[in-house]
């Protein structure tokens, strides 16, 4: 990853010294300052590893991201303090189930004396010990709030890990961004709210209320607050940590020791001193373009793409951010992966652009929050499990709240195109203030519901049906719908105040490979969709759609299409369980030919090392029971952490829960490796050159794959002028006139 601190200082002004969010957390269980008299209790912490993020605000790419925070430890027994302790009850037996785990029965004691008891009765811990996880600057919308807010997250008692299904049910879901009420705050935290409010209100830092959230880690807890100056903001933060950690009251009239005075004084002083950098976020007033923000597991980058290229079609001057880089008019200006806020302050500082296309990550989200205060138009293209266990992101629910944050930017005559056949993503449309559109593959069912509803309540639907592709418009009314097209060409309808209008045939879009491709016709609509809430007329969208190619030149990595001979190859950068079906599909589609002739499918799998074990397992189990043969390529660049045997083991173990052997699966260093050696490959039955098609997952050498294959004679399939000859199905299909 290129360092793009050049490209970010040029536009921005720089802090002094290191840029607040790249500071480690305090590494000690008690939070400890300059001012501290000295060391007190707690067990010391290794420090934590920071998040991968460069001093340009660019976030790595989706299989680049950040390691996970270490959190807390067991605090030490000790003699009760005066005052509320924790009992924990050491009978042997008194344990609750709850859930997948077990959780100490614990009880809040009201007078310590009463339960002081011999060593074999109920032992005491000290005051819960309090951990520094981090403070972090947000500045721009964000899963809290749509502002810059500064984010103080602390474990506070015993250390313990998070357990549970990625999809919980309604009594065990997290609401990130909920405000927990007052009552329920523990009493450091609640120490922690009134130091803030103190040093906010006496140095008139911010404009809002100081909020408390639940993280999802147990005994984790946020503290939000907006701030107008960086270094005063994060000064408070710090002095807030350190007072309500040395117990020193918050009151006003409260009688301090002479200690307590001083050290009040010197924070007081050290936040007066302290600079006021104002947030980077761009505001509305000072934004000359429309633009579009795109979020979503799978399919930002092929979203991205295509909309750029339908608002090139349409005459305009197109910008755009993507994990490749800064694109200007399709053009590649900016290499690296710009898809947190860095990319989103090159776009928009731009004199000579018309529109901005901005693809956006969870990590940027999460560690920075956007670049901009709102949007006019916004896609979320679904949500899967990707990204999980880190910054304490653990559940589908969750990840669908921290990308709902881009639809809740969006401003309230724009759009948010949401897909209604993810329930998750389908539900955030009742969290927008814009105009909602859903798209949908299904005709039927609670997705074709949500279509009709959002239709009714003057929304959009972007919907396939028949072969085509089609655009129910219910945004000047909601009367009832009918279809009236005669079916032999694209045509609109006036039912009362709701239109339908057919864009163009599905088969006539290359990127869908005759619809083939279904993951890509969920692309296509979300496209659609944002492309018609930016302004784009229905022959300009047909045009766009139509001329679209998923070639190596226009859509790297996506779905890209090689031929060898009889051979196959799909290039990929499927990175997770829902991208591996998504591309095996496409490969059985391709492989399926007459009985008895249809050709095998290998599948060349990996990914990075922060993915959790139940994703890699994934991978290899859906790889194994669907291709008949199942090669690993190592990502020794995307380890982040675990160890090479860790990794393949894993996937290994995958493919033997499908009941596939494992003893002729290959393992190869690198894509290069393994694309070499299974195109080369021979089982002794068919010779290497014979009929397959090969998946590679491609992450870490994709413009060396491509040369690769060049070099091997290979060349790019032509969706267009070679479909009914790459897919066996269409070759009896009757064209549509």
């Amino acid at each position: 990853m290129p360092d793009q601190e050049e490209a970010r200082t040029a536009r921005r002004p720089a802090l002094a010294g290191p840029r607040p969010d790249d500071r480690r957390p305090e590494p000690t269980s008690r939070i400890r300052t300059a001012f501290d008299g000295g060391a007190s209790g707690g067990e010391e912490l290794g420090h934590e590893r920071p998040d991968l993020i460069d001093a340009g605000g660019c976030v790595r790419a989706a299989i680049d991201v950040d390691q996970p925070f270490e959190v807390g430890e067991v605090g030490r027994l000790g003699r009760a303090d005066r005052g509320p302790q924790r009992v924990e009850l050491l009978v042997p037996h008194a344990r609750a189930r709850c859930g997948h785990g077990f959780h100490l029965i614990q009880s809040r004691c009201a007078d310590p004396v009463r339960h002081r008891r011999s060593d074999a009765g109920p032992r005491r811990y000290s005051r819960p010990t309090v951990r520094l996880v981090e403070i972090r600057l947000l500045e721009g919308p964000n899963v809290y709030r749509l502002e810059p807010v500064v984010k103080i997250e602390v474990a506070v008692g015993r250390r313990r890990t998070w357990y549970g299904q990625r999809s919980p049910g309604r009594h065990a879901l997290v609401r990130l961004s909920a405000d927990v009420p007052a009552k329920a705050w523990p009493l450091s935290i609640d120490a922690l709210v009134r130091w803030v409010r103190r040093l906010r209100a006496d140095h008139e830092e911010g404009v809002g209320g100081v909020a408390v959230h639940r993280s999802s880690d147990p005994g984790h807890w946020i503290v939000t607050y907006p701030w107008t100056g960086a270094e005063r903001a994060r000064t408070i933060a710090e002095a807030a940590l350190a007072l309500a950690e040395r117990d020193v009251s918050p009151a006003r009239r409260a009688r301090l020791t002479g200690s307590q005075e001083r050290l009040v004084g010197r924070w007081v002083a050290r936040i007066a001193e302290a600079r006021a950098t104002p947030p980077s976020w761009i505001r509305d007033a000072d934004r000359r373009i429309p633009i579009v923000s795109i979020t979503g597991t799978n399919g930002k980058s092929t979203v991205t793409r295509l909309i750029t290229h339908i608002l090139k079609i349409a005459g305009k001057r197109v910008g755009t951010t993507t994990s490749d880089g800064v694109l200007v008019d399709e053009r590649l200006v900016e290499p690296g992966d710009w898809t947190g806020p860095g990319g989103a302050w090159q776009i928009l500082e731009r004199s000579d652009l018309d529109v901005g296309v901005l693809e956006t990550a969870r990590g940027g989200i999460v560690l920075r929050g956007m670049g901009y205060e709102s949007n006019d138009a916004s896609v979320i293209t679904n949500v899967s499990s990707d990204h999980l266990d880190l910054q304490g992101i653990h559940t589908l629910p969750e990840l669908a709240e921290v990308k709902s944050t881009v639809a809740r930017a969006t401003r309230p005559d724009g759009w948010a195109v949401l897909n209604a056949d993810d329930a998750l993503v389908a539900a955030i449309g009742r969290r927008v203030r814009a105009h909602v559109a859903l798209f949908s593959l299904g005709e039927g069912g609670s997705a074709a519901a949500a279509v009709r509803r959002a239709v009714a309540a003057g929304g959009r639907g972007y919907v396939l049906r028949d072969g085509w592709l089609v655009e129910i418009d219910g945004s000047h009314g909601g009367a009832p719908m009918r279809d009236a097209s005669n079916g032999h060409g694209p045509g609109h309808a006036r039912a009362g105040e709701v239109t339908e209008h057919r864009i163009v045939e599905v088969d006539r879009v290359p990127i869908t490979l005759g619809g083939l491709a279904r993951h890509n016709v969920a692309n296509v609509l979300a496209a659609a969709g944002a492309a018609r809430g930016l302004g784009v007329t229905l022959a300009q969208l047909r045009d766009g759609l139509t001329d679209f190619q998923p070639s190596s030149e226009r859509s790297p990595g996506r779905l890209n299409l090689f031929r060898l001979g009889s051979r196959i190859v799909i290039v990929d950068f499927a990175h997770n369980e829902a991208g591996v079906t998504a591309i095996l599909d496409v490969a059985e589609g391709i492989a399926a030919g007459a009985a008895g002739r249809a050709a095998p499918v290998t599948a060349i799998v990996g990914t990075a090392g922060d993915r959790p074990d139940d994703t890699l397992r994934g991978i290899g189990r859906i790889a194994a029971k669907r291709a008949q043969r199942v090669a690993i390529k190592e990502t020794l660049k995307y380890l982040r952490g675990r160890s090479r045997e860790s990794m393949v083991g894993e996937i290994m173990a995958g493919i033997a829960s499908a009941r596939r052997p494992t003893s002729d699966v290959t393992v190869y260093e690198s894509e290069t490796a393994a694309l070499r050696g299974e195109l080369a490959r021979s089982d002794g039955s068919t010779r290497p050159d014979a009929a397959r098609v090969i998946v590679l997952m491609c992450h870490e050498e994709r413009e060396e794959v491509f040369a690769l294959l060049a070099e091997l004679g290979a060349r790019p399939i032509d969706v267009a002028t070679e479909l009914t000859t790459l897919i066996p199905r269409m070759q009896t299909r009757p064209r549509r006139a």
